[in-house]
């Protein structure tokens, strides 16, 4: 979509537009009252500031609509495809690889409390598995960054995709 075109959307629809981008209701009402935006990248970097600020419910909100590393989203929207073709490297994983992700998975969620969040693309699964594994290990204040910052990655990549 045209930039211009998405600056004059109802806001309902341009947050419709969004939320493939990200579940976060809060991020998406930002983005739109936050119009119009001069370019993509002002999108962009619009929501890099809003991702930094969101409370912490509002990130789950958000972690809460992507699936494991590893396992591939089902259905057949924009959301479902996307997480298909950035988890790609995890999805063809060897048998052991997918079982030591699968294992990292629940250790994650057991310790932090929410899916393990890694920007994707042009990751192998033995990279994700390292990045999981070195993250177990961080402390809950640190892990909250780092998942930000792997959240900002996902939805700017996404967003370069939706808008134009």
């Amino acid at each position: 979509m045209d930039i211009d075109e998405f600056n004059a959307l109802p806001a309902a629809a341009a947050a419709d537009v969004l939320r493939p981008a990200c579940a976060s209701t809060s991020w998406a009402q930002v983005l739109v009252v936050s119009r119009p935006y001069g370019s993509p990248a002002e999108v962009g970097a619009t929501s890099d500031g809003v991702i930094a600020a969101l409370g912490w419910p509002d990130v789950e909100e958000a972690l809460a609509a992507h699936p494991r590393i590893g396992r591939a989203a089902s259905g057949e929207d924009a959301e479902a495809s996307w997480s298909r073709q950035e988890q790609a490297g995890a999805i063809t994983a060897s048998p052991e690889i997918t079982a030591a992700l699968r294992a990292g998975n629940v250790a994650y969620e057991e310790r932090f409390g929410h899916v393990f969040l890694i920007s994707a693309t042009g990751r192998t699964a033995e990279d994700m598995l390292g990045a999981l594994t070195e993250r177990l290990e961080n402390d809950e204040e640190t892990e909250q960054r780092v998942v930000r910052r792997e959240l900002a990655a996902i939805v700017r990549a996404r967003l370069a995709k939706l808008l134009r």
